[in-house]
């Protein structure tokens, strides 16, 4: 009997890794009202190819969306040059190298650069991708952003890829 118990202890001490290895972020319907509803969650794993995203969300607009990790652990609305921005909190895209530059997610620029999200003609977004740069050490205690827009991975003819509002925001705590 007492070797059973061990073996139960054994097998869950060794499970207790692979299930912090995930991490689950609560996302929100963020305006420059401020912060939302719930929408759905997004379930983060490390891989050996690299962070796998999987979003299980809803009530956003269908296409392709911006998405990327962001520098803060905040989802509030701000004020810039006397405008209030949806999710600014959060801050700019992470990118510990500081290369300045939004290549998409193999490119040299930000590491915060993910695939974008693609969002089905219901508002339902459930597609796994994987941000080959990133695991979920480097991702604790930031944001997790959907854009309005589509992300062309590239800082031409706009900055940050084009996505333009901050519609959506998770914390990942």
């Amino acid at each position: 009997m007492k070797i059973n118990r061990l073996l139960i202890a054994i097998f869950l001490l060794n499970s207790l890794p692979a299930m912090a290895a995930e991490k689950v972020v609560a996302m929100r319907a963020i305006s420059e009202a401020g912060v939302g509803k719930i929408i759905g969650i997004i379930k983060l794993a490390d891989s050996e190819q690299g962070l796998i995203i999987s979003p299980d969300l809803a009530e956003l607009p269908p296409g392709e969306r911006g998405f990327h990790i962001h520098e803060n652990p905040s989802c509030a609305t701000l004020e810039k040059d006397g405008k209030k921005v949806a999710g600014l909190g959060a801050g700019g895209h992470y990118d510990p190298a500081h290369s300045g530059k939004h290549e998409g997610p193999t490119g040299a620029g930000h590491s915060g650069d993910l695939p974008a999200l693609v969002v089905a003609d219901d508002g339902t977004a459930t597609q796994s991708v994987v941000a080959p740069k990133l695991k979920i050490a480097d991702v604790i205690d930031r944001a997790i952003i959907i854009h309005a827009g589509s992300d062309n991975y590239s800082d031409d003819p706009k900055p940050l890829g084009g996505g333009g509002a901050r519609i959506a925001c998770g914390i990942i705590e």
